[in-house]
């Protein structure tokens, strides 16, 4: 009953740790906002840059997996290009070391995590409790975070160390210790291990737990250390399993730098044991190739010592991995990229591409950086309606009835396709505003269904053009040369409002939309004159009745696209 108790000791604190951890991500990016995107924005514009960018959010975030997860989403959302992406990726797996760090000097009790802690919760509380400002609750909930994390590494020390020492936990270690492929075994236990707890920083802490009860010998804690870095991209993989091509390659990157790595040091495993047990020394611990474990499980001095020195050992595995791997790749980033890019090819399909959400994640589940994933969903929602556009001037100056039908089924596809992408969007906009997003975050989504509703009426105005024109092949009419002049000017002047509107769209800040006036304007002018020209033209009799009705039947239903353009922009001003 006793084991059953410490077991259950350890996975809760193992459940503080995984809490905290969560907390401070989700916290921090709410506190940071669109202020998170723009930061890693401007530090990625060389190699240096990108490896202090992935340092640093790793170390706030205290998780390369968490890190990774959002460089998956901002190249998802085309806030990152691939080959930054990767350099951020390498400075990320430096930064996760520093939790080791911190764990192995709380282990010889050079620094408690557990006193830093307690202090850290009570401001946390005092900025989440009373602060007005949403993102002071949020910073305060970062720093929550940041103790539970730090208390539960300080209380998964006390609580496992009795039980990773007894006598039932080296029973069933010794055979696998004792096997021939151990180090391969080691390494599966460890990606598995580090998948399952989803943080390598939980599995390296119980590496150095292993290793300083005497359970695994330095080997396995080497091995251990390799499968940890193999296993913490595999998570983010299986994210990017539901995303587009930039984000799968993404992960593919994070993949091949540790699996490349930890290939080189299962080939050279014996010159980089020694390596490490050098620099081990070099610090003025006792080396861990050459020391006797047998110690370990005998109470004394001599044996506190050891175990106190010996999470300095994995710390310096784990480090060590990390610095020379990217030390050694950083020269070969594009070639990384071009590898991933061959792992996994853009489809030829272009067609099937771009009638499916190539953005929105539906997995990941990072509220702020869903709402950028969804904006540029709309874009790419605009760029299709546009291009159903197309199809609409090209219905409208075809005269041939085979020709038009195909466009005709082409523009009734359209309109299905626009239903399709607004229920999607609208779905998952539904879902992120149920979750934990900073008010300015609510307010992008309340402009973003105004928009989407927008972007649908244009399909429908293509699909109800198709209508109009079908009705006037099967009168048998025919638009004069005048009448097609003249639609064509009006063709022009929605076309042009189309391109005003995307550009608002794709707009980072956007001040003023006098620019989508003005071509409201030019298009309410055209059609006020088309329509004075019509009226004189049906008196003049220059056109018959039938074939007049629908021109301006037409010139109106164009018009009404013009409106709904102009709505979007209106929409994107509020997000200013």
């Amino acid at each position: 009953m006793e084991t059953v108790y410490q077991i259950l000791k350890m996975l809760g604190c193992l459940a503080l740790f995984l809490w905290g951890m969560n907390l401070m991500s989700t916290s921090l990016q709410k506190f940071a906002g669109n202020g998170l995107r723009s930061f890693i924005a401007k530090m990625t514009s060389n190699t240096g840059k990108c490896l202090l960018t992935g340092f640093v959010v790793t170390v706030l975030v205290q998780s390369s997996t968490a890190t990774t997860l959002m460089l998956v989403s901002f190249v998802n959302a085309g806030l990152m290009t691939l080959r930054s992406a990767i350099g951020v990726i390498m400075g990320a797996n430096i930064g996760t070391t520093v939790t080791a760090w911190l764990f192995a000097m709380s282990f010889d009790g050079s620094f408690s995590l557990g006193a830093v802690a307690i202090p850290l919760i009570f401001f946390g509380f005092l900025f989440n409790s009373f602060a007005k400002s949403q993102k002071l609750k949020d910073f305060g909930s970062f720093i929550i975070g940041f103790a539970f994390l730090f208390l539960g590494l300080s209380m998964l020390k006390d609580t496992s160390y009795p039980l990773l020492s007894s006598h039932g936990v080296r029973n069933f270690l010794a055979p696998i210790t004792d096997m021939k492929l151990s180090t391969i075994l080691f390494i599966l236990i460890g990606a598995v291990m580090t998948f399952c707890l989803q943080s390598s920083a939980a599995a390296t802490s119980i590496t150095m737990l292993l290793l300083a009860c005497g359970v695994i010998t330095f080997p396995n804690a080497v091995a251990f250390i390799l499968g940890e870095n193999i296993g913490t991209t595999i998570t983010s993989n299986l994210a990017a399993t539901t995303t587009n091509v930039s984000s799968k390659r993404t992960a593919r990157a994070h993949l091949v730098f540790n699996l490349f790595g930890s290939i080189l040091v299962i080939i050279f495993f014996k010159p980089y044991m020694s390596l490490n047990a050098s620099l081990v020394e070099m610090l003025g611990f006792p080396n861990p190739m050459t020391a006797d474990f047998s110690v370990l499980s005998q109470p004394g001095g001599e044996s506190t010592a050891l175990a106190k020195s010996l999470p300095y050992s994995v710390a310096i595995v784990h480090s060590l991995f990390n610095i020379f791997t990217t030390l050694l790749l950083v020269w070969f980033i594009p070639m990384l990229e071009r590898l991933v890019i061959r792992m996994v090819p853009t489809k030829d399909d272009s067609a099937k591409e771009e009638f499916r959400l190539v953005y929105i994640d539906k997995g990941l589940g990072i509220a702020e950086i869903s709402v950028q994933e969804a904006r540029q969903e709309i874009n790419h929602f605009a760029e299709i309606c546009k291009k159903g556009y197309g199809y609409v001037c090209s219905a409208i100056r075809e005269k041939d009835p085979e020709k038009f039908e195909q466009l005709r089924q082409k523009l009734v596809k359209y309109e299905e396709i626009t239903d399709r992408i607004e229920f999607e969007i609208a779905a998952y906009l539904n879902k992120v505003s149920q979750g934990e997003i900073s008010e300015q975050a609510r307010m992008q989504v309340k402009a973003y269904f105004k928009i989407i509703g927008e972007l649908e009426s244009l399909g429908d105005s293509g699909e109800s053009i198709s209508r109009l024109l079908q009705r006037k092949l099967d009168h048998e009419k025919q638009f004069s040369p005048a009448m097609q002049e003249r639609l064509e000017t009006m063709l022009d002047c929605v076309g042009n409002a189309y391109d005003v509107m995307i550009m608002n769209l794709t707009s980072d800040s956007l001040d003023s939309i006098q620019n989508a006036y003005d071509a409201e304007d030019r298009i309410n002018h055209t059609r006020d004159r088309l329509r004075e020209e019509h009226i004189q033209n049906l008196e003049n009799r220059k056109y018959d009745f039938v074939s007049g009705v629908y021109y301006i039947d037409l010139v109106c239903e164009l018009e009404k696209i013009g409106d709904f353009i102009i709505n979007v922009s209106e929409a994107v001003l509020k997000l200013s």
